[in-house]
């Protein structure tokens, strides 16, 4: 679609009741980041109220008609997805507003290929819009879904703003405080607890014609109308907060400038999270187990693990609607009562078929179906078994088949290929998850972002216990897979050559390896973690895996990095194989503030407590190695990190190195655990020490809070 191009949403599917968007952009220097937003507009162009902007700290609507999907990795960086359910929209909502914002003063000019797609339930991409002339925007619209005329459409907006999220929201009836938030004057909220937003108290703006509703006045290539003084209204606590709405005529001025917020009590209803230390137990000694609901103890074989799993998993989906509302939304299921099953049989030909699992939702007399297959234990997915219930889908109109191993898809592609008969007149769609995605979104809501009641939260916590427990068999990826073993003895050997297939099978578990890692620490920090991607948008996934297979095969090395939200810079992983070393680093970007020496004595006095062995690396312009040294050789001298010729500091790099586990495998000496122990002695002992990145984006539940 063309910048302000319109199209009716039934035109491009017969089913699009429920539709994913999707924002994506890549960067080259991968340090590539925005935050989605969603606003639900009534007739007047404003939201009428606290439940109708979703961002960050408020990501899912209680109705279902909006979640926040959060970032998917994708072949060449990743996208930010959003579920709507079209159906379950307040009538009072005339348009869907689709946007992105920047924080710490990036542009959205730093980014290639601005995008947003819009695919049907079963993930059928239906549009497309690019916008190819971003600068120095720090906000953008990408993109509106509106009612005419009983039917949803969409229109192509692409309009950026200069003065960030505080100006794209100021001029739909929010104001945005983007200073830094003082803590102490109020309690941390659970990170999607509802926003307070007061409706406008100014006159409405005109009601968009047909099919020409009037965009937000603020353009960066248009110049700002003159300023009215506007109300004054009370002000919320956190990003956004209230406060009075400029007119339509007024709302660019008003966007540039700082708003003054007035801070008020609380009123949303705080959520549960549940504490990380536990009180104090009951029991008389540490041999007394205490009870689980889903005890682990007694399953033997790999077929009772697979029923057990499953059992467990679907009920506390059918139980906590958060959690199974947040496992669905992504595979296009609408937001309903559901309701699940196991071991169902069903017809097939000659001989019947029992999926391990089947989820049902329904919503406004229709309901929606998927098929479940089960493994645990490392057990790979069997294709036919399958490409069996794809089939078994399609003729009986079911819409989705979600496969559920220990393995991590890449690029959100499903784990096993199935032929889907496209002829059918219904579609059905191939999801996969991990059993380490279904652990991470327990861990964000009982931890981080909160549920409804303690009951919700209890669920939860067993069901993660449970997950965690070494004989349920639902540990996540595992295995680097039967190329490791040839791959480590051919460069060590030196017979590796580029172009072996194995190499690139090497790669592939490499990058599933990473992922789990992402979602592990994530899931633990409350925080986005995301493998970083440096390469520009439509780079062809397996041509780019095959190029560092070839590099692999000559240099011995893998690499990957790693973004932490709120950390002032980029985790480095690299493993030698030639040396059998795991090194994680991290390039910390020289703020330029006072003379080098006070630069060099703040950095060591951070990492007073950091590990003895860390290395320290300055770096300076160009190519010129700087000073390098061992922090216990620089404490009493951080001097020693000064360049003698006086050149110019652009930074410190900060590493520390360990032995690679050899295994393929998981256990206690496999180069799986290794790097798991290496990412997380390096987040633990040295990224916590530096002073995190400036950013006012997320608020993190406190400990204990509302149990």
């Amino acid at each position: 679609m063309i910048k302000g191009a319109n199209v009716a949403l039934s035109s491009l599917s017969e089913d699009t009741g429920s539709v994913v968007v999707s924002l994506g952009w890549c960067s080259t220097s991968g340090d590539g980041d925005a935050d989605v937003s969603v606003l639900l507009l009534d007739e007047n162009g404003k939201v009428g109220g606290d439940q109708d902007f979703f961002f960050y700290n408020h990501q899912a609507a209680p109705d279902g008609s909006v979640q926040l999907l959060g970032k998917t990795p994708t072949g060449d960086g990743s996208e930010d997805r959003i579920s709507l359910d079209l159906t379950a929209v307040p009538e009072r909502v005339e348009r869907i507003v689709v946007a992105a914002s920047r924080y710490e003063g990036a542009r959205f000019g730093d980014l290639d290929d601005l995008r947003l797609t819009i695919a049907d339930r079963a993930g059928e991409p239906l549009l497309g819009f690019s916008i190819p002339d971003a600068s120095v925007e720090s906000a953008f619209l990408f993109g509106e879904l509106y009612r005419r005329a009983g039917e949803w459409k969409f229109r192509a907006i692409g309009q950026g703003y200069e003065t960030g999220l505080g100006g794209l929201a100021t001029d739909f009836g929010i104001d945005v405080d983007d200073s830094p938030e003082d803590d102490s004057e109020e309690p941390v909220q659970p990170s999607d607890a509802p926003v307070d937003v007061t409706a406008a108290r100014t006159a409405p703006a005109a009601t968009p014609a047909a099919d020409a509703a009037p965009l937000p006045a603020q353009r960066t290539d248009e110049p700002a109308a003159p300023a009215s003084p506007p109300e004054t209204a009370p002000a919320a606590s956190t990003v956004p907060t209230a406060s009075t709405v400029p007119t339509a005529s007024t709302a660019s001025t008003a966007s540039a400038a700082k708003p003054v917020v007035t801070r008020r009590p609380r009123t949303a209803k705080r959520k549960v999270t549940i504490p990380e230390t536990m009180r104090k137990s009951l029991a008389e000694n540490e041999n007394w187990q205490q009870s689980r609901l889903f005890p682990a103890s007694s399953v033997k074989s790999d077929r009772e693990r697979e029923m057990r799993a499953t059992s467990v998993l679907l009920s506390v989906m059918a139980q906590v609607p958060e959690f199974g509302r947040r496992l669905t939304a992504a595979f296009g299921a609408p937001a309903g009562r559901t309701e699940t099953f196991t071991e169902v049989t069903l017809p097939h030909g000659e001989t019947p078929r029992r999926p391990d699992g089947v989820i049902r939702v329904e919503r406004a007399g229709r309901i929606w179906t998927a098929l479940v297959e089960t493994k645990t234990n490392g057990n790979p997915l069997r294709p036919e078994q399958v490409q069996a219930y794809a089939d078994i889908a399609a003729r009986r109109g079911y819409e989705a088949v979600i496969t559920l191993s220990n393995d991590v898809a890449l690029d959100g592609r499903p784990v096993v290929e199935v032929k889907i008969d496209r002829r059918r007149k219904n579609k059905v769609a191939l999801w996969h998850l991990s059993w380490t995605e279904v652990a991470h979104q327990a861990q964000m809501l009982i931890r981080h972002e909160g549920v409804v009641n303690a009951a919700h939260a209890w669920l939860l916590q067993e069901l993660l216990h449970y997950l965690r427990n070494e004989n349920s068999g639902c540990h996540g990826f595992q295995n680097m897979g039967p190329a490791w073993v040839p791959v480590r003895k051919g460069i060590d050997d030196e017979t590796l050559v580029a172009g072996d297939s194995r190499a690139v099978a090497v790669v592939e578990s490499w990058e599933r390896l990473i992922r789990q890692i992402c979602l592990r620490l994530g899931g633990e920090l409350g925080q986005k973690v995301l493998p970083v991607q440096r390469a520009k948008r439509g780079v062809d996934p397996d041509g780019r895996r095959a190029a560092l297979a070839d590099d692999l095969c000559v240099k011995g090395r893998l690499h990957a990095e790693l973004r932490i939200d709120g950390t002032p810079g980029v985790l480095a992983v690299t493993a030698d194989l030639r040396t059998a070393k795991l090194r994680t680093s991290m390039a910390l970007p020289s703020d330029e503030q006072g003379y080098p020496l006070a630069r060099a004595k703040r950095l060591v006095k951070q990492l007073a407590e950091a590990p003895a062995d860390l290395h320290i690396e300055t770096l300076l312009d160009g190519d010129t190695p700087g000073p390098r040294s061992t922090l216990e050789r620089l404490r009493p001298e951080p001097g020693d990190l000064l360049p003698g010729n006086g050149a110019r500091i652009t930074g410190f790099r900060l590493s520390l190195s360990k032995s690679m586990g050899n295994g393929r495998g998981s256990a206690e000496s496999g180069f799986i655990r290794s790097v798991d122990e290496a990412v997380d002695r390096f987040h633990q002992h040295v990224i916590t020490h530096l002073d995190p990145r400036p950013t006012t984006r997320r608020r993190r539940v406190p400990e204990g809070a509302d149990v």
